[in-house]
């Protein structure tokens, strides 16, 4: 994963700090957009993702870059676990987060904190499954990132990530190009203020390593039965592993 792709080209901060900057900006508006920009096809997608967890039945899950927690609210609607922990770097993004967990009176299942993906504050093999949810092109160091969520995972324990991807096909390619280099940055000015934040997605995407090159990072950090499942003609996936 390029470090050098940044939501704010111009400033000196690291990739990390940025991402939790651009976070922040537009923690208000980005559960909105998320559905609005996917036309709701996000909401389809967090529900396929969480039906690989149905087998193992987790009682402890991580959520990874939780954001404002919708990955975290499918696993605890579809699975039932005793708890969640969700962690991110955006503490706009926690503040909503928080208000649902409250709204939705799920404090005694569902807690979050700030947390570094790839410096997890937690001990070794400790949850049962980990989840991410669009974050993990975000990592400053991506084998980094995976490495620390391995260490946590207990042994037999799951990963499931999800995540954009680049559709190859004509004319998906084409058409998919085109909507998220041109209208979805005007799209997100309008309602998020923030170009650059909608801007940095379609880049972000770009430069990340999906399909079989994410599998071989998964792979080298040692999960195993690491496998891709392409949705919506390839503009998002599915991976999952088994420690």
């Amino acid at each position: 994963m390029n470090e050098n792709i940044k939501p704010y080209q111009s400033q000196t901060a690291t990739k990390k700090e940025q991402v939790a900057t651009m976070f922040n900006n537009i923690s208000k508006t980005y559960d909105f957009l998320n559905h609005f920009l996917s036309l709701g096809i996000d909401i389809i997608w967090r529900k396929k993702a969480i039906k690989e967890l149905k087998a193992l039945k987790p009682r402890i899950i991580l959520d990874v870059a939780t954001g404002t927690g919708d990955f975290a609210f499918e696993a605890i609607k579809s699975l039932q676990p005793e708890k969640i922990i969700g962690v991110d770097i955006s503490e706009g993004m926690l503040d909503v987060a928080r208000k649902k967990i409250n709204d939705r009176n799920l404090q005694h299942i569902f807690s979050v904190q700030m947390g570094d993906s790839e410096g997890l504050n937690f001990e070794d093999n400790h949850f049962d499954a980990i989840t991410v949810a669009f974050g993990v092109r975000n990592y400053q160091n991506l084998e980094k990132g995976l490495a620390d969520m391995y260490r946590v995972l207990k042994p037999e324990g799951k990963i499931v990530i999800l995540e954009f991807s680049k559709p190859r096909a004509f004319p998906v390619k084409q058409a998919y190009n085109f909507y998220s280099n041109q209208a979805l940055p005007f799209i997100g000015k309008v309602f998020s203020k923030d170009q650059s934040a909608y801007t940095y997605l379609p880049e972000s995407v770009a430069a990340f390593p999906d399909g079989e090159d994410f599998i071989k990072l998964m792979n080298q950090v040692g999960f195993k039965k690491s496998k891709d499942i392409r949705l919506t003609f390839g503009i998002c996936a599915i991976y999952t592993g088994i420690k």
